[in-house]
């Protein structure tokens, strides 16, 4: 006994001689990850007492029985830096590896390799990039994530050697080189996850995919496959998710599809399938989701389909369908969302899709449909959107349908409805966008529609209603459109009109309106407007005269004019004045005459006695030109005047323009600050003794100066004197947007771009909408547009170096045009009158800068043709409205960089009141934001409820 316990010791020593190097490697392990990377959840590792084993009690570590690491799972612990290549070497007991979700920004180092046990990588939405390296060695491997990441290169063919695999996932990484999906991919017969979605795939799926027999998910979507969808899919029996959607897919949906009794989710939407919907695939058990969007599919919609008892997603419009929907569809299963839109479906509409009370969207626009709504309708309480535009249906409106509780938008417009608005848009206090134009409705507007606050647009134009404009619509404060143009309105224009503050379109053209304009109406003036064609009278309010809006209150024989007539409204009569109102405007003439010869005598005094003055203090600025700069501060200064002139030298320089010189100055607060000299030009009526700018232009700058904004950039002060102006603003130290998108080494993810497409929108809303009278910035672009350390967006030079040159102080060679080509407003071009509607434009640019990748101009264009033209040629069709989006992107934002891309089309119309307000921009922007999205998105569906739906469907454009 004794000698076999000193045996047994003598073994244990032996272990642990072997043991220890192996053991002090590790620690190298992780001594890299604490220098090289950094987050707060690495503070974990810091309170582990200092043993030789410590690193087995690390959170996220786990050891084996000879204190080995096996296992490392720090996903999420939001890591930033970037991997050392050898940084491996020291695990080579390493079983599973678990990084996603942290920033890495570097390769995937080459010392993974040399964990030959490895069984489990996962490094999925780490920022990694370079190329894939080959696999082999990890012969045990059974999961393989390396999914939204931004790898490029050749795709590592090797793969199909590792024969243990069950998941691979290389999901979104767009870098890759076109690549074809090999015969031997059969090899993989343990494989039950293949998702490769948006990985550079391309020509046609093999047959050989049939061998597959483990298969449960099947993702290829959003790759340029061609060819047809391979018959022998329906040999993998065990298949549950099959996504081939966003590719070039040809022929018939194989009827072998419906052999796959485990399927649960079938998206092969956006290709270019033809023929029938097989009816076989409508009978599978337990079939959830079916999309086939935007195809070329004809006949009809399989009636087994309605006894479904498990389908709660039908998705198939843009196709050639026709024939009725089947009646029972709903009856049996709880949908969530039916969308059967831009077809040619004739018949009812489908009475039961709303029995299981889950439905949040039914979307049947732009059909055949006939009949009226069914009653049970009312009872759709979880809809959401609830479209049946363009149809030819018929009857009254339900009485509840209007006062849905969880409505966003009802949209009813362009059928036959008649009767009156229900007053149960009352109970509707969700509802933002309310759509029943083009119908035979009538009656009067229900005073009712008021309780529905939440209201944004409303069109019931062109119906046949009656009766006065409730003046309680003025409670809709959030009102942004509202068209009741051709109908039969009698009463005046309700002066309540004038509250609603967020108004940017306002059509009441052909009624029956009488009596005056409000002249509180022009407080709004909103960028559409229109009285035309009523029975308007009186005296039109002189802003809208000033505004040339003679089309907007055409029509209307009793209006009148209490100012001389200019060329824009040659019909308008003067209105009659009594005598008494004559006598009032004799005796303000002779005063006005009056004071202007006082103040003429005043001038030439000021004139004659100042020439003594100038003298001395031109001598007294030669002696110390910076004593006479001129201090305007708009912030509490931790610096002086003198600490910036004496940094006014050529090594400061950071840019120049046009209107002056752009330097960077460290303060000695190690502050840094940004100073623009602009000079001042003379004119020969101007005399030398302006050490000033003027009271109006000190005015403006004032105005600037006290804006507050996260998104404005900051202006500290303004010293000013007869030679040159210096603004100086805060630094911004990541330069400007088109740096960043046209030159920089770095790159801005899609969540950074609309962060800052966000901003500047925020920014151009408040100088529109919230400052009284607005700031039209008259220049947006995307040099003016500034990035902090954080990339947040601030926007700059608001035409100041404009005001501060002067009025009148421009010399011949200068336009009075602002603006920069690529981004001007087309009205602004010719009119040289600048609007909201201008900035808006001009940001809608900048927008396509931010989704393309683009220049404003560029040789691939056309001659004379810039972006917006290329981008409006492209989005023809949804496949050219993808090639767009800037190839660097995260395809895994697609649907985000559409929605965006529609918002920015939208900005860029040449009819500037089909523009959007910023204010509303703002609003389309953070629906739009990819961090409020969850799995599901359609191009007219926003999956608010269901976890279990798939993200895949554009936006409208």
């Amino acid at each position: 006994m004794a000698l076999l316990a000193i045996l047994l010791s003598f073994l244990s020593l032996l272990t642990l001689s072997f043991q220890t190097p192996t053991l002090q490697n590790q620690s190298h392990f992780f001594t890299l990850i604490k220098t090289s990377l950094s987050g707060p959840s690495l503070s974990h590792w810091n309170s582990i007492s200092h043993t030789q084993t410590r690193y087995c009690g690390y959170t996220g570590i786990t050891c084996d029985g000879s204190s080995n690491v096996v296992e490392i799972d720090i996903s999420a612990w939001r890591l930033v830096g970037r991997l050392p290549s050898n940084i491996f070497s020291y695990l080579p007991n390493l079983r599973i590896l678990r990084l996603g979700y942290n920033n890495f920004h570097g390769p995937l180092p080459p010392s993974l390799l040399n964990c030959s046990l490895l069984e489990e990588l996962n490094m999925t939405t780490s920022n990694l990039i370079g190329t894939l390296p080959d696999f082999s060695p990890l012969k045990y491997l059974r999961l393989l994530d390396l999914s939204y990441n931004l790898f490029h290169g050749e795709f590592p063919l090797s793969i199909t050697n590792l024969s243990r695999l069950e998941v691979l996932n290389l999901n979104e990484n767009v870098g890759l080189s076109l690549w074809q999906l090999p015969a031997e991919i059969d090899h993989l017969t343990k494989l039950t996850q293949l998702i490769l979605s948006t990985s550079s795939l391309n020509g046609p799926i093999p047959a050989s995919i049939g061998n597959m027999t483990s298969l449960i998910d099947l993702e290829l979507c959003g790759n340029s496959l061609t060819g047809q969808i391979p018959v022998e899919i329906g040999k993998l029996k065990s298949l549950q998710f099959l996504e081939l959607y966003y590719n070039r897919l040809s022929g018939e949906i194989p009827i072998e599809l419906g052999n796959l009794t485990q399927l649960k989710d079938v998206d092969i939407s956006v290709n270019r399938l033809t023929g029938t919907i097989p009816e076989n695939l409508c009978t599978l058990p337990r079939l959830g989701t079916l999309q086939m969007y935007n195809n070329s599919l004809t006949g009809g919609i399989p009636p087994v389909i309605g006894n479904s008892t498990s389908l709660y997603l039908l998705s198939l419009y843009e196709n050639s369908l026709t024939g009725i929907v089947p009646p029972n569809l709903g009856k049996f299963s709880d949908f969530i969302g039916l969308d059967l839109s831009e077809n040619r479906l004739s018949g009812g509409l489908p009475p039961e899709i709303c029995k299981g009370g889950k439905l949040q969207y039914l979307l049947l626009l732009d059909n055949q449909f006939s009949g009226g709504l069914p009653e049970n309708y009312t009872n759709c309480n979880s809809v959401v959107r609830f479209r049946v535009s363009s149809n030819r249906l018929d009857g009254p409106i339900p009485d509840g349908i209007l006062g849905l509780p969880h409505a966003s938008i009802i949209d009813l417009g362009y059928n036959r409805f008649v009767g009156p608005v229900p007053k149960s848009i009352a109970n509707a206090t969700n509802l933002s966008e309310l759509y029943i134009q083009s119908n035979w409705l009538t009656g009067s507007l229900p005073p009712e529609i008021s309780w529905a606050s939440n209201l944004v647009k409303v069109d019931l134009s062109n119906n046949l209603l009656s009766g006065p404009i409730p003046s309680e619509i003025g409670n809709l404060r959030k009102l942004n459109l509202l068209l009741l143009q051709g109908n039969g309105l009698v009463s005046s224009i309700p002066e309540s009109l004038s509250s609603l503050k967020s108004l940017n379109v306002l059509n009441l053209s052909n009624n029956l309106l009488t009596g005056k304009i409000p002249e509180s109406i022009c407080n709004l003036l909103p960028s559409s407007l229109d009285f035309s064609n009523n029975q308007l009278s009186g005296p039109v309010p002189i802003q809208l005269i000033k505004e040339g809006l003679a089309e907007s209150i055409s029509g209307n024989p009793g209006l009148c004019t209490l100012v001389d007539l200019n060329s824009s409204l040659p019909s308008l009569p003067p209105c009659r004045l009594p005598n008494t109102q004559k006598k009032h405007n004799s005796i303000w003439a002779v005063a006005v005459s009056a004071a202007v010869v006082i103040l003429g005598f005043l001038l030439f005094l000021k004139r004659w006695f100042g020439r003594e003055r100038v003298g001395m203090e031109q001598k007294l600025s030669s002696a110390s030109p910076s004593f006479f700069y001129d201090v305007q501060s708009f912030h509490k200064l931790s610096f002086n005047q003198h600490e910036i002139i004496e940094a006014l030298d050529e090594n400061n320089v950071v840019g120049h323009g046009g209107s002056g010189t752009v330097y960077k100055i460290e303060l000695s607060n190690r502050q840094a600050v940004a100073v623009k000299k602009l000079w001042t030009r003379k004119t020969k009526d101007q005399s030398p003794d302006h050490l000033s700018v003027d009271r109006e232009l000190k005015a403006e700058v004032e105005t600037l100066g006290n804006i507050r904004h996260r998104n404005i950039v900051k202006l500290y002060c303004c010293f000013s004197n007869s030679d040159s102006n210096l603004l100086v603003y805060e630094y911004m130290p990541n330069g400007n947007l088109w740096d960043a998108l046209h030159q920089a080494k770095g790159f801005l993810d899609w969540p950074t771009r609309h962060r800052i497409a966000l901003g500047i929108a925020q920014g151009l809303a408040y100088l529109h909408h919230d400052l009284l009278p607005p700031i039209i910035h008259r220049d947006i672009k995307s040099t003016n547009i500034l990035l902090d350390e954080d990339f947040h967006p601030k926007v700059a030079d608001f035409g100041v170096a404009k005001v501060l040159q002067g009025r009148g102080r421009m010399d011949s060679t200068t336009t009075v045009i602002a603006g920069t080509y690529g981004y001007l407003a087309p009205e602004y071009a010719y009119s040289s009158k600048a609007t909201t509607k201008c900035d808006v434009y001009s940001y809608g640019v900048v927008l396509m800068e931010l989704i393309t990748g683009k220049k404003p101009i560029e040789a691939e264009f056309g001659e004379n043709k810039n972006i917006i033209f290329w981008i409006s040629k492209k989005v023809l069709t949804k496949e050219g409205a993808m090639e767009v989006l800037d190839k660097r992107l995260s395809a895994l934002f697609k649907d985000e960089m559409i929605q965006v891309l529609r918002i920015a089309n939208r900005c860029t119309c040449s009819t500037p009141a089909h523009r959007p307000t910023m204010k509303e921009v703002v609003q389309l922007l953070i629906e739009a934001d990819p961090s409020r999205f969850d799995a599901f998105k359609s191009w007219d569906m926003v999956q608010e409820s269901s976890p279990t739906i798939k993200a895949k469907n554009p936006s409208d454009l």
